[in-house]
């Protein structure tokens, strides 16, 4: 198991991911964790990034977050910035099941998006 990933290498094992439609995100959590497991990544679950401020999982220095169904993007990029804020971070990997479109960077750091159906090849509007 490596601890350390770019974030194209975590993307790459995460493309791998076949799964039915999940009725939240917690159901979806040990799909992505197997995964990236079987990546060959160290993965951690619930990280505290500060007070008030956890993450779902992180690989190195590389985030990751799960939402279901297309998030609010206002509140997804201030999500995003509180995140990215840590030192614990270089880059965040946002799951979403249906796109969300935010900025590429933030904080200075590479923004990330895993569209579930896009990636699948399912069209929703």
């Amino acid at each position: 198991m490596t601890e350390s990933a770019s974030p194209e290498e975590i993307l790459r094992a995460l493309r791998s991911l076949r799964a039915p439609a999940f009725s939240s995100e917690t159901e979806f959590h040990s799909l992505v964790a197997a995964a990236l497991r079987d990546g060959g990544f160290l993965v951690r679950h619930e990280v505290t990034l500060a007070p008030r401020c956890r993450i779902d999982f992180v690989v190195g220095g590389v985030g990751l977050e799960i939402k279901k169904g297309r998030p609010a993007r206002g509140r997804l990029i201030e999500q995003a910035l509180k995140y990215l804020r840590s030192d614990q971070l270089h880059a965040l990997i946002l799951i979403v099941e249906r796109n969300a479109a935010v900025p590429s960077t933030l904080c200075g750091k590479p923004v990330y998006v895993l569209s579930l159906l896009k990636l699948w090849g399912v069209a929703l509007p």
